[in-house]
């Protein structure tokens, strides 16, 4: 075989690469689709440079987005559909990379690799005692061999599992990306991402990457998804713009049972998903404030998630952000954006966008960076974050075709 078709050989003069072209892929605790960026991408660690030639958001059909609910349901989940819906979405993300490609004009020849973050069905970042082993676990599927055959270019998938087997919790996992893009000498910098689940990673000012915190502050947009599909029979599947929570106004018997919820006490480093604030929790709430209007409610848990946020900073941060740029599907609910700014009127609010960062586009272009930096053998977590033993390389290799 000539060298030049060999796929080992091309991922390794990857590495001596100045600028490479890297497809990131990502799907949220949301599920609503695979967001994808096409990055150029130089230099590593804090000498990163990238540029966005292309970025898009394909949403899942109906029907996919049902099955992967169905998923995340134990009492609706089987091994039949994970093992099928693995295979599923290596097809839709394999051709949400080929989408984002063609947006930007290029061939996939002209580019380098595919980073691929997958849909998370369950995670499990305590430990379990279990046939006399401490477990912690988590799965994200999306089969990155599927991805690998259908677009013939190397990709880089399964980023959390190693941090996870180092003994950390698999996440945040955009801690490492946001200190290299948002670090400051002068000002304290509190990363906000409120997607299905809401994050924070705070970079003190002139700190070093050991020093920096990051956690799931808690719910996102996740409660208020399910409360909106659930009031409006399935027609809506979020609040957009905010406008049904602005209509109600905030419960304060529902409010103080959510601010009894154990993981706000919970001390970093924290992670939590689907499994404590999905449907299943959502539902139960609602049964048991029947009384309440869908408009109260709804502007209840918008600002539940708020709280959880401001709470969190004044718990768990060593001091209050000077700056939060905000990120995520979040940064749409103008309800979400107005009470944060209620609560933190001392602190500037940026977004993404005001750093050269579509708010659409970040995780995406966080698993392409993560990707470059697996190319480059620099270990990509962050332990004061997960938790994790020590530092390690994030990131499993699928080698692409040999018929290029």
């Amino acid at each position: 075989m000539e060298s030049k078709s060999n796929p080992m050989d091309k991922l390794m003069a990857l590495k001596n690469k100045r600028v490479r072209r890297i497809v990131g892929l990502m799907s949220g605790t949301s599920a609503d689709g695979v967001s994808s960026v096409l990055a150029e991408i130089e230099g590593s660690w804090v000498d990163i440079r990238f540029r966005i030639l292309a970025h898009e958001n394909y949403p899942y059909s109906k029907e996919v987005r049902e099955i992967i609910f169905q998923a995340f349901e134990s009492s609706q989940s089987t091994v039949d559909k994970i093992c099928y819906l693995n295979f599923l979405l290596g097809e839709i993300f394999a051709e949400a990379a080929l989408k984002v490609i063609e947006k930007a004009r290029l061939k996939v020849d002209e580019v380098d690799l595919i980073a691929s973050h997958g849909q998370t069905v369950y995670h499990m970042p305590n430990p379990l005692s279990i046939a006399g082993y401490s477990l912690r676990s988590t799965l994200q599927i999306g089969e990155p061999s599927v991805i690998a055959e259908r677009t013939g270019l190397p990709v880089i998938a399964d980023f959390r599992t190693r941090d996870v087997a180092a003994g950390g919790q698999g996440a945040p996992i955009s801690a490492y990306v946001d200190y290299i893009l948002f670090r400051s000498k002068e000002k304290n910098i509190a990363v906000q991402n409120i997607g299905g689940i809401a994050n924070v990673t705070f970079i003190p000012k002139g700190g070093s990457l050991d020093e920096v915190i990051a956690f799931d502050t808690g719910p996102g947009n996740m409660m208020i998804d399910a409360a909106v599909k659930y009031f409006t029979r399935g027609l809506l599947s979020y609040d957009v713009d905010g406008k049904l929570s602005m209509k109600g106004k905030v419960n304060n018997e529902l409010l103080s049972e959510l601010m009894k919820h154990p993981f706000l006490k919970k001390k970093p480093p924290k992670t939590t998903g689907r499994e404590e604030f999905g449907e299943h929790y959502t539902l139960s709430l609602i049964n048991k404030f029947e009384w309440i209007r869908p408009e109260d409610f709804l502007a209840t848990v918008t600002y539940f998630t708020v709280k959880c946020i401001t709470l969190s900073y004044e718990e768990f941060l060593p001091s209050m952000p000077d700056v939060v740029i905000l990120g995520g599907g979040g940064v749409f609910n103008k309800s979400i954006i107005k009470m944060l700014s209620e609560e933190l009127p001392e602190v500037d609010i940026k977004f993404h966008e005001e750093y050269g960062i579509p708010s659409t586009a970040k995780e995406a272009l966080t698993m392409a960076i993560l990707a470059n930096e697996v190319i480059n053998g620099v270990c990509n977590n962050v332990p004061s974050a997960t938790g994790a033993r020590k530092r390690v390389i994030m990131g499993k290799i699928v080698l692409g075709n040999t018929n290029f």
